[in-house]
């Protein structure tokens, strides 16, 4: 059994001891996703990235990590293969002969 897996496991154990799957439809863990990120930037708001506090980086981060991996199990996506092709098709649109050292849209290059 893969580490995702395990997590996957154990936060769907963590999940359903609660009775919670009833409100983690695939919308919802969405906007869960995108209010935890907009948490681990508020970390950041008026500050330098040296400032913020780098255990409630750490708790932020896991809860988007947590519901990203709940997101992908609901839709049946293996997080590694999804990571993985995503990689080679910005490898594609970002070739390293135009894209190193560039902030550069893909379209821009």
């Amino acid at each position: 059994m893969s580490d995702n897996q395990d997590i996957i496991d154990a936060l769907k154990q963590f999940r359903n001891e609660r009775d919670w799957e009833q409100f983690h439809n695939p919308k919802d863990l969405a906007i869960a996703l995108s209010i935890e990120a907009n948490e681990l930037l508020e970390l950041f708001l008026w500050k330098n990235a040296e400032e913020a506090n780098r255990e409630k980086v750490k708790e932020e981060l896991a809860d988007v990590l947590a519901f990203a991996f709940l997101l992908a199990d609901k839709y049946q996506c293996g997080v590694k293969e999804i990571v993985l092709d995503k990689i080679k098709k910005n490898g594609e649109k970002y070739p390293v002969d135009k894209a190193k050292g560039t902030a550069k849209k893909y379209n821009e290059l």
